[in-house]
């Protein structure tokens, strides 16, 4: 059998593998694949049932730090109508070997399949023996991005010491540093280096951001923003380094949105991807809604983004509707 009948196909958080037919009597292990810092290993075994396993390829990581997994995985049959069973979603299961999570199912499923598996959270146990830390909420805040401010700037605009510009937000105002805004955006160097309104009244007014969101923009310049304000207005932020750009914010957005991709934001992540040319981020969400299959669960909400979204953004997903297609 060839290579491919092993191989999983991953994205961010998703990983599906395609069987075309599995005999009787048969198990059959996949190549390991990659989410996270482990490897992985998807098996079947087909007897009076289907027995299903999930686990991490054993290794020095896997013995002293397992990974905690939270997961939804599926099997779709594709000989049956796009027939969908789904396991009760795992959380917080450690995972150490090939018996620590196995899906018994008494379907007898024949012809093509897919199993799918939607990684929602993975944590590794804390050294000190304390709660678990999960992996993809560490080090957003302190992404190359934000190397480049000093640590004593957070203070300078927390605590507003010697501030010589006003931000004006859509609903408050916050003070800030020329030096600081000029340095990290060629946009407001412009501003202040010629004379322009901005200059003569010492405000900027950013009319289309809320304070919270502005106050989180100022603290990414600065290099001080935590990982939960991040997370929270990543959209907001993204718009904001485009508008003044500045490149290594947006690039750390850029990464940030890649990571969490699913059926509640694939298609605003998708219209973002083209609106602030982000080519990575818009070819993983037409894989994410094409080949892994997921535009078959938001029918509703991609027939309301065909009524009313971009025209040339449409069409580039039907011809990778088309190219999928093709390869059957």
């Amino acid at each position: 059998m060839n290579d491919s009948a092993y191989r999983v196909d991953t994205t961010s958080r998703l990983a599906q593998w395609r069987i075309d037919n599995l005999a009787a009597f048969t198990y059959r292990k996949s190549n390991p694949f990659r989410i996270g810092k482990w490897n992985w290993h998807l098996a079947v075994e087909k007897n009076r049932t289907l027995l299903i396993k999930l686990y991490p390829e054993i290794s020095n990581l896997t013995q002293d730090g397992p990974p905690i997994v939270s997961f939804i995985i599926r099997l779709v049959s594709l000989s049956e109508g796009r027939k969908v069973l789904v396991h009760p979603e795992i959380r917080d299961k450690q995972l150490k070997s090939s018996d620590d999570f196995v899906w018994a199912l008494e379907v007898p499923f024949t012809g093509k399949f897919i199993i799918d598996v939607e990684f929602l959270d993975l944590k590794t146990a804390s050294p000190q023996g304390g709660e678990s830390c999960s992996i993809w909420a560490e080090g957003v805040a302190q992404k190359e991005s934000y190397a480049t401010a000093l640590t004593s700037l957070g203070r300078m605009l927390s605590e507003s010491i010697h501030t010589d510009i006003i931000i004006n937000a859509a609903d408050g105002s916050i003070g800030a540093h020329r030096a600081v805004l000029a340095a990290r955006s060629p946009v407001f160097y412009s501003m202040f280096s010629h004379d322009l309104k901005e200059k003569e009244l010492s405000t900027i007014n950013i009319p289309d951001m809320s304070i919270e969101a502005c106050q989180a923009f100022l603290s990414s310049l600065y290099g001080n923003i935590g990982n939960k304000d991040f997370l929270t207005y990543r959209l907001d932020l993204l718009r904001a380094a485009d508008k003044y750009e500045v490149l290594d914010l947006k690039e750390a957005c850029h990464d940030s949105l890649l990571e969490d991709i699913n059926t509640k934001n694939v298609l605003v992540r998708l219209q973002n991807a083209k609106l602030y040319s982000l080519q990575r981020l818009k070819i993983c969400c037409m894989h994410y809604l094409v080949k892994f299959g997921k535009i078959y669960e938001i029918q509703e909400e991609f027939s309301t983004f065909i009524q009313s979204g971009d025209r040339e953004l449409i069409w580039e997903v039907f011809n990778e509707v088309l190219s999928i297609w093709k390869g059957f």
